[in-house]
């Protein structure tokens, strides 16, 4: 293992060698278009970088029961990197760098640049309303931009394909008081068997439920979004979503271990798993992709953090306009953009991420522009720690990173 040998006027003479060209002064409600050109890192300034986070990863995660893999790189470079615990508990199979996790809502981001590659080309564009790709979706104005953005106002299909009505009874105890008791029935609307993204648009027309508020009104993170989104892809491009993220993102970009999860690999699932090791097994919803259910392992993320640099999958112009804050109204330094999370506080500089939760996964995708570093978490044993973890990202700023985590 590592040990902490450096010093700190050392480590602090590496970090100021290694800060990247673009100028660190970053507007709160843009980010200019950037191709990154990255210094490569000495022997010397990639172990100084291990040295210094080992002690904080111990720290942080595995001394809090972490299981899982961590990839962190500056300029593209990987200087971190391990695998620790079990890929399947129940075979007693250790987590390999091939091993592909589920992202969660990771996702979003692929889906999110893969519309705007699409729009590159010229194939859609986002201000499209639904009723271009789906004549019968009952709720209008909503454009594709309002779906990337989380301006939709439609109501998730997490809470309305499992739909529960309320029955409510009053009794008394033994002093007399009266007491509400609620009683949470099947509404007759539920649904039953895998679930596909199809069959979410279905209940939809059929069903109507009730909305959120109206569209770009407000910001409302919902998988419902991102669901339909992968929906249009399919439309756009006549390909089941999963083949052409296999064809035309994921080899493209090298990522061989990187994979959609749909209903025809329900037979080849590994499960994720609870604290104490339980398993979680395949629900009617886990076969809904866009939103979630993109696998993939630390090292083709960091195939995918590249090519967002260097511009070679969306022109640095789209990427650009893929992190401009768009939920405005609310008053915080957190923001969501077109399939981004950002945190722009000025200290730190922006930076661009998404976090994941699903089932006993959770994951991180840590981005500090300004000092092109990237943190990637994947854990399949829920661990709320591998959130708070992004701290670990101050040996690339110098900064104690104390903010909000949004998952």
């Amino acid at each position: 293992m590592h040990k902490l040998l450096i010093l700190s006027s050392l480590f602090t003479l590496l970090i100021s060698s290694c800060k990247s060209q673009q100028d660190k002064s970053v507007h709160h409600a843009t980010i200019a278009p950037v191709t990154f050109h990255f210094n490569m890192l000495t022997r010397q300034q990639k172990q100084a970088y291990a040295d210094a986070i080992y002690p904080l990863y111990k720290k942080n995660l595995l001394d809090k029961d972490f299981n899982g893999a961590i990839l962190m790189a500056k300029n593209g470079e990987v200087v971190f990197e391990d695998y620790h615990g079990y890929y399947n508990f129940k075979t007693n199979e250790k987590i390999t760098p091939d091993d592909p996790f589920h992202l969660a809502s990771i996702s979003k981001t692929f889906t999110a640049m893969t519309l705007l590659h699409l729009w590159e080309q010229g194939r859609i564009k986002l201000t499209d309303t639904l009723q271009r790709f789906f004549p019968n979706f009952p709720y209008r104005n909503i454009t594709v931009t309002d779906l990337l953005s989380h301006r939709s106002g439609l109501p998730n299909y997490v809470y309305f394909m499992d739909e529960k009505k309320a029955i409510i009874t009053y009794v008394r105890n033994k002093r007399g008081k009266r007491i509400k008791i609620v009683h949470l029935v099947p509404s007759g609307n539920e649904v039953k068997g895998f679930q596909t993204n199809q069959d979410v648009l279905n209940y939809m027309i059929v069903h109507d439920p009730a909305i959120l508020s109206l569209p770009n009104k407000k910001f409302h993170y919902c998988n419902t979004n991102y669901a339909l989104l992968a929906l249009i892809i399919e439309k756009i491009t006549k390909m089941p979503f999963p083949q052409y993220m296999k064809d035309s993102v994921f080899n493209i970009l090298g990522m061989q271990h990187t994979f959609v999860f749909n209903i025809a690999d329900t037979n080849k699932y590994v499960p994720s798993y609870q604290p104490n090791q339980a398993s979680f097994k395949l629900e009617k919803l886990d076969c809904i992709y866009g939103d979630k259910n993109v696998y993939s392992t630390v090292r083709d993320m960091l195939l995918w953090d590249r090519a967002l640099y260097e511009g070679s999958f969306v022109k640095p112009q789209t990427i650009s306009l893929a992190f401009k804050p768009r939920s405005l109204e609310i008053k915080s330094n957190h923001n969501y953009g077109l399939g981004w999370r950002m945190l722009l506080d000025g200290t730190n500089g922006p930076i661009i991420y998404h976090n994941g939760w699903w089932h006993g996964n959770n994951t991180v995708f840590t981005r500090l522009i300004n000092d092109t570093a990237t943190l990637i978490l994947l854990g399949n044993k829920y661990n709320r720690n591998i959130y708070s973890a992004r701290k670990m990202t101050s040996v690339f700023s110098g900064q104690s990173d104390t903010s909000r985590i949004e998952e």
